[in-house]
């Protein structure tokens, strides 16, 4: 039980830290959590309906099903749906085709998927007249999107990485606060408050550049520095100044 408890403190403190020096949330927020219903956004959505009564801010959750991956993409929908009925939440759907937009536009399957999840989540926030939206993104994407850039050649700018806020519209903030904390952790996160989360099966794939990063290359740099990840989101911290 101690364990426990000095795991739930340490990542409330990274959270809260990390919370406070960035300005994130303010009170009377009018905030859109994305929640794909994996780990990362099922523990978004929990942290920050805590922090929504804590600060005095509205929250409401919005997912967007892609149009892929068949029967489990309807089954992560009904996911979000009971995740936001337990955390008493009003929850938004929004429906996109990506293959279409991929054919029609010349672009990429993952990159035709981000540019359409993105407008949609504008769409819904500002449908709402909320100023912030809020994803799942951690320090191991984080540290993730630095190699990345790298393999792909970047100027210095690329290894800023993530921002922990940048406009998303002229009127509404793009937000990630659970950029201080790990995948371990917030894996860890959701066993210590009884969270369930969905598996997306395309994460295992390594023939995509970002899996191969995650589960060959990484693991691979942490046999020779244990700390990598930590170390490779704070270049990012550095560059962003």
């Amino acid at each position: 039980m101690m364990r426990r408890t000095q795991f739930a403190a340490r990542v409330w403190s990274k959270l809260m830290t990390f919370e406070r020096r960035e300005g994130l949330f303010q009170h009377g927020d009018r905030v859109l959590a994305a929640v794909s219903g994996g780990p990362d956004s099922v523990c978004l959505a929990h942290f920050l309906s805590v922090e929504a009564r804590r600060k005095d801010f509205s929250l409401m959750l919005a997912h967007v099903h892609h149009g892929l991956r068949g029967r489990d993409a309807d089954k992560d929908a009904e996911a979000v749906r009971k995740l936001g009925k337990r955390l008493g939440l009003e929850v938004f759907f929004s429906k996109v085709d990506v293959p279409a937009c991929a054919a029609g536009r010349g672009r990429g399957m993952e990159e035709a998927a981000r540019h359409l999840r993105y407008r949609a989540l504008a769409r819904i926030a500002a449908g709402h007249d909320c100023g912030k939206v809020a994803t799942g993104h951690q320090l191991d994407d984080q540290a993730e999107t630095v190699l990345l850039h790298l393999l792909r050649g970047t100027r210095l700018q690329g290894l800023a990485g993530i921002p922990a806020r940048r406009p998303l519209t002229r009127r509404i903030e793009l937000v990630r606060p659970l950029l201080p904390i790990t995948r371990e952790e917030v894996s860890l996160y959701l066993k210590l408050h009884g969270l369930r989360a969905r598996l997306d099966r395309s994460n295992l794939d390594q023939d995509r550049t970002r899996n191969w990063v995650r589960r060959k290359v990484l693991p691979l740099l942490e046999e020779r520095n244990p700390r990598i990840r930590e170390r490779l989101a704070g270049i990012a911290a550095q560059m962003r100044g």
